[in-house]
């Protein structure tokens, strides 16, 4: 597949970026008045550099002013490699090493260095030019990036530069273009008869002509119209290019710079976020606990504040700080996105890292919330879905991947290790949580059936509401459903019951009820009201729903009406009897002299024939079923 991959031009203001580019790409990126007149550049500057059949290169021009940092960091935050100009008459300057900080900060390791108006110079003063450089890279990412000396007006070193930019990017991997598409937006402008335009390099995933985006975190709903990649009409975008798209649903002043145009819901829009911070070496402020900041992160600038779980300030720089950043505004990030810090006033770089969890929540001070954040860090692609699954107990994929910043594909694939299961339609879970949850079912039943041996089990719909305040509701389906599947637990109707239970009478009464059941049996069918029975067993009052509903469950009593109640064997007797004694149908007269009763039992009896399905009733007669 061909690969896309975008470049940035970086240094001190007046160092000869954008007259490089135009000797690279003979495009002026310089096309704002202002611009033009001030001779500075003030914005994102854009220009195909390369292209053949394997690989397509662009280029980014960012401002080298300190007024104009935003849009410095907003054009280098996607970028691939980065040309530094520094000017051979002028070596390294103060811009120039902010820019470096903000590179390595940002992640950009591959890079090579442009020294940039050689004629100005003589041959002697190139070679301190280079040994000043060489110092100022020294301990960094850029240690041992190689040097072309260059002059943009005469030609001399432009095509050795550019051949160098094509053979390193050859070399190295290009952006995910397989994950769901991701734009930061670093320009929002209008074109006559066509309407809202976004502008920006493609962080990762493509976007084809007439899908349905979003424009993220205010969630407006659009659709790519049109694309053009350099000027140029395309079908589509991938990861590495840079690219215009033509929006349809929202008008320019819908839209910010700073906000991010995606195919998936699966960003996390976040105003909390745990991240890994480094500072600059030489730190000219303490940096104090819950400090104002401005956080770069994409293309987006927010206000913020910093909270350390293990200080309360920083003097100086101390390698690798767990921290959170407090923003004011919502932003789109993922784990892995890298930011920059700086002081709002007096205006500096401070520090920058990467996201740890996009999702962050608010931790006790102290060791331990260290801990948990290392841990977060550290952790692989499943131990973070792991430990997301584990605090959400049941997601869905959307939600595991905002959670773990995880792209589709990879989630997908951990899916079919042991460790998780689909519990739903949409929904997923751990099996070591399915296993803990099923035990938990099993002493829920367990201690319900201590406390009620009579019943036939626990309503499911109780059982859910007691649990649901632990645990999310399509979890606990799957887990009683499998465990009625495995033989772990049955289903009588609306309740449930452990596998291993069978109701019975409390043993400190099942004598008293066996004496009842044998007085009821030798009455026959002329019985008295069940109270008496009950009451002449010396069985408690507070067990006599219980106790007749069990006997009823089993078989054991059969119901004539609400006072009369047959022994099971008698009732059973006395319909076999009755069937015995009638043809096709009958009448109640018939029924009266074959069982010998009179209209108090027989009445109540054949009524019971017809709920129990026995009969049916047709005008004065009962027909067998």
């Amino acid at each position: 597949m061909k690969r896309y991959f975008t470049i940035g031009m970086a240094g001190h203001i007046d160092h000869g970026k954008t007259t490089l580019t135009k000797a690279l790409t003979n495009v002026d990126t310089d096309r704002l008045k202002e611009e033009k007149e001030r001779q500075i550049s003030i914005e994102l500057g854009f220009a195909p550099l390369y292209e053949d059949e394997g690989i397509q290169i662009s280029v980014v021009d960012v401002p080298g002013h300190e007024r104009f940092i935003r849009q410095m960091i907003a054009g280098v935050a996607g970028i691939d490699l980065v040309v530094l100009a520094v000017a051979a008459d002028e070596g390294v300057m103060p811009q120039t090493k902010e820019h470096l900080e903000i590179l390595d900060f940002l992640g950009i390791r591959n890079g090579i260095v442009a020294i940039t108006k050689m004629d100005r110079v003589d041959e002697e003063f190139i070679g301190l030019v280079k040994e000043e450089i060489f110092e100022e890279l020294k301990g960094t990412v850029f240690e041992d990036v190689p040097f072309v000396i260059t002059d943009s007006l005469s030609g001399k070193g432009i095509n050795d530069l550019k051949q160098l930019i094509i053979h390193t990017l050859k070399e190295q991997d290009t952006k995910d273009a397989k994950g769901a598409f991701r734009l930061p937006i670093d320009q929002v402008f209008t074109v006559k008869g066509q309407g809202t335009v976004v502008r920006g390099t493609v962080y990762e995933g493509m976007v084809k002509e007439g899908q349905s985006l979003k424009i993220m975190p205010k969630g407006h709903e659009v659709r790519a119209r049109q694309i053009q990649v350099h000027h140029q009409p395309a079908t589509s975008a991938f990861a590495g290019q840079r690219a215009a798209i033509n929006l349809t649903g929202v008008s320019k002043e819908d839209i910010e710079r700073g906000e991010v145009l995606v195919s998936s819901e699966h960003f996390s829009v976040t105003k909390t976020i745990d991240v890994s911070l480094r500072t600059v070496e030489d730190l000219e402020y303490i940096i104090k606990q819950r400090m104002p900041i401005k956080c770069h992160i994409g293309t987006a600038e927010v206000m913020g504040r910093i909270v350390f779980f293990d200080r309360n300030e920083l003097k100086d720089h101390a390698g690798e700080i767990l921290c959170q950043l407090r923003l004011d505004e919502e932003i789109v990030a993922k784990r892995g996105d890298r930011f920059i810090l700086r002081r709002p006033s007096p205006q500096e770089t401070i520090g920058g890292g990467w996201v740890i969890d996009p999702n962050g929540e608010k931790y006790r001070f102290g060791l331990q919330t260290i801990e948990d954040l290392n841990k977060k860090k550290e952790g692989s692609p499943k131990d973070r879905m792991i430990a997301a699954l584990a605090e959400g107990k049941s997601l869905s994929l959307p939600e595991i991947m905002a959670k773990t910043s995880l792209d589709e594909q990879t989630v997908n694939e951990m899916l079919m290790d042991g460790d998780f299961l689909q519990i739903s339609s949409k929904d997923f879970s751990l099996a070591s949580l399915t296993e803990s949850v099923e035990e938990e079912v099993y002493g829920r039943l367990h201690e319900f059936h201590h406390e009620n041996p009579l019943k036939q089990g626990l309503n499911k719909a109780e059982l859910l509401q007691i649990m649901q305040s632990s645990y999310p509701k399509a979890l606990i389906e799957y887990v009683i459903h499998s465990g009625i599947e495995n033989g772990n637990f049955r289903r009588k109707g609306q309740y449930l019951q452990n596998a291993d239970f069978q109701p019975c009478v409390p043993k400190n009464w099942q004598k008293r009820t066996e004496n009842l059941l044998e007085d009821l049996k030798k009455d026959g069918l002329k019985v008295k009201h069940f109270d008496d029975y009950y009451s002449s067993a010396g069985l408690p009052d507070n067990l006599k729903g219980d106790i007749k509903h069990f006997l009823e469950e089993q078989g054991t009593i059969t119901p004539i009406d609400g006072q009369f109640y047959w022994h099971g064997d008698r009732f059973r007797e006395a319909v076999n009897k009755l069937k015995k004694g009638t043809g096709a149908e009958f009448e109640v007269g018939d029924a009266k002299e074959i069982l010998g009763l009179s209209r108090k039992y027989i009445i109540p009896f054949l009524e019971k024939l017809d709920i129990a399905g026995f009969t049916n009733r047709v005008e004065n007669k009962r027909v067998w079923k």
